[in-house]
C-alpha cells in the first residue's frame, strides 16, 4: 500500500481506530497530569504507581481496559481506584475520534489539542478550584503557535502559506485578547457590585487560551454559553442535594468565601466555572461554529 488514502479506501475503519487508540493513550497521560500538576509533581517521573507506592505493570495500565480487567482494584494491595480514570480515557478517545471524523487533518489536530486542554483544566478545576498556568497561559501560547502552523484551524486558506499563517495568528491573538479582556471586565464589575471576588483569575486566563483556538467569536460564545450551562449545572446540583441529601457524582469542589469545604450550593459559594467554559468551547468547535459565526456576522452587518 503506497499511501494513507489507499489504506483508508480499503479499510475505512483503520485510521479512526488508530485515532481512538491514540486518544485513549493521551487520556491515560491526561490522568497523570490531572493528578500531579496541582501538586507540583513531575508528569514524567516516577512512572505510574499505586497509592501504596508499588509501580504499575504495563498490562495493568492499559487505557480503559485496565480498570475493567482489574475490576477497579489495584493488583498489588487491593485498593479501589476511581472509575473516573477510564472515563477520562474513554472521553478523550471519543472526542479525538470525533474531531478526526468531522474535520480535515489540520483542524482535527487542533481539535485534539483543544480536547486535551479542556479536559485537563476541567477535572483539575473540579478537584481543586484552580486552573494551572500550564493549562491557561501555556494553552494560550500553544494555541497561537498552533494557529500559525495550521491556519485551517481558523478557517483560513491561501495559496501563500505565510499570508494564511499570519492571518490565522492574528485571529488567534485577537481571540486571546477579547476572551481574557471580556471576562476580566465582567469580573471587575461584578466584584465592584458584590464587594467580593466573582471570578477567579484562572478563569480569565483560561478563556484567553480558549480564544487562541476558537477566535474571538468562539471566546465570546464560550463565556456566555458557559454561564448558561453553569446556571443549569448549579441548579441541578442544588436539586439533587435537596432530594437525595448527598452530593452528585463528579460534583465539583465547593467552598465558602472563607475557603471552607461545603456541600451547600447557592449564592456566595465558590464553584468551578472552568468546566462550563470548556464545555461551551467544545460545543462551539464541534457543532455550532458556523451558526454562531453567522449570527455574529449578521450583528456586525447591522451595525
Amino acid at each position: 500500500m503506497s499511501s494513507l488514502s489507499e489504506i483508508t479506501r480499503l479499510a475505512p475503519w483503520f485510521v479512526p481506530a488508530l485515532v481512538f487508540l491514540l486518544g485513549a493513550c493521551l487520556g491515560s497521560f491526561l490522568n497523570v497530569c490531572i493528578h500531579r500538576l496541582p501538586r507540583g509533581e513531575s508528569v514524567v517521573t516516577p512512572g505510574s504507581h499505586c497509592a501504596c507506592g508499588q509501580p504499575l505493570a504495563w498490562h495493568d495500565n492499559l487505557p480503559v481496559l485496565g480498570w475493567f480487567l482489574l475490576r477497579g482494584r489495584a493488583r498489588c494491595c487491593g485498593r479501589p481506584f476511581s472509575f473516573r480514570y477510564p472515563l477520562i480515557e474513554l472521553l478523550t478517545a471519543v472526542l479525538c475520534t470525533l474531531s478526526w471524523q468531522l474535520f480535515p487533518a489540520g483542524p482535527a489536530v487542533g481539535g485534539m489539542v483543544l480536547v486535551l486542554l479542556v479536559l485537563g483544566a476541567t477535572f483539575i478545576d473540579l478537584d481543586h478550584l484552580i486552573i494551572p498556568d500550564i493549562c491557561s497561559i501555556g494553552g494560550a501560547v500553544g494555541g497561537v503557535l498552533l494557529s500559525l502552523w495550521l491556519p485551517a484551524l481558523h478557517g483560513i486558506s491561501s495559496d501563500y502559506f505565510f499570508l494564511a499563517s499570519l492571518r490565522s495568528g492574528l485571529a488567534s491573538v485577537l481571540g486571546v485578547l477579547v476572551g481574557s479582556g471580556l471576562i476580566l471586565w465582567i469580573s471587575l464589575l461584578a466584584e465592584a457590585v458584590l464587594k467580593k471576588e466573582a471570578l477567579g483569575f484562572g478563569d480569565v486566563k483560561f478563556l484567553g487560551a480558549l480564544g487562541a483556538f476558537l477566535g474571538w467569536k468562539g471566546a465570546v460564545f464560550s463565556l456566555f454559553g458557559g454561564a448558561v450551562l453553569g446556571c443549569g449545572w448549579v441548579a441541578w446540583l442544588a436539586l439533587e442535594l435537596k432530594v437525595t441529601g448527598r452530593r452528585a457524582w463528579l460534583a465539583p469542589k465547593i467552598e465558602t468565601p472563607e475557603g471552607e469545604p461545603t456541600d451547600r450550593v447557592g449564592f456566595g459559594v465558590r464553584v468551578s466555572f472552568g468546566p462550563m467554559l470548556g464545555a461551551a468551547a467544545l460545543c462551539y468547535f464541534f457543532f455550532l461554529r458556523s451558526r454562531v459565526d453567522a449570527y455574529f456576522d449578521h450583528l456586525w452587518f447591522l451595525f
